[in-house]
């Protein structure tokens, strides 16, 4: 069994097109033994966003602080502190913030090649 505080692992930034202002950690991945999954924090600062995208795994979310939205074609979803989602395989999507605030959710993908 692994307990661990999150504070203790420290954020990267993520320096790819079309994302600005998020940061990234892994909570618990194949370095800390896990088979199926990998749990990540992402902070994404005010007028932050990721890169509007798709891909054949899922996410699990759910938001622990700040406002936000989820993208999908026209649409953008509001998501806040409470609020969890599935995105499903293929469906094309990006996070945003769309506070003032720090937007910070946890993300569960499972491992992919």
């Amino acid at each position: 069994m692994i307990v661990e505080d999150t504070k203790k692992v420290k954020y990267s930034e993520i320096d790819q097109p079309d994302i600005t202002g998020v940061r990234m950690k892994v909570l618990l991945g194949s370095d800390e033994g896990a088979p199926n999954f990998v749990m990540r924090e992402f902070a994404i600062e005010s007028g932050g966003h990721t890169a509007y995208h798709t891909h054949e795994w899922e996410h699990e979310v759910y938001v622990l602080d700040g406002e936000g939205a989820i993208k999908q074609g026209d649409r953008e979803v509001p998501v806040k502190r409470g609020s969890f989602a599935l995105v499903k395989p293929n469906e094309e999507h990006q996070f945003l913030n769309k506070g003032k605030g720090t937007f910070r959710f946890i993300c569960v993908v499972p491992f992919h090649t």
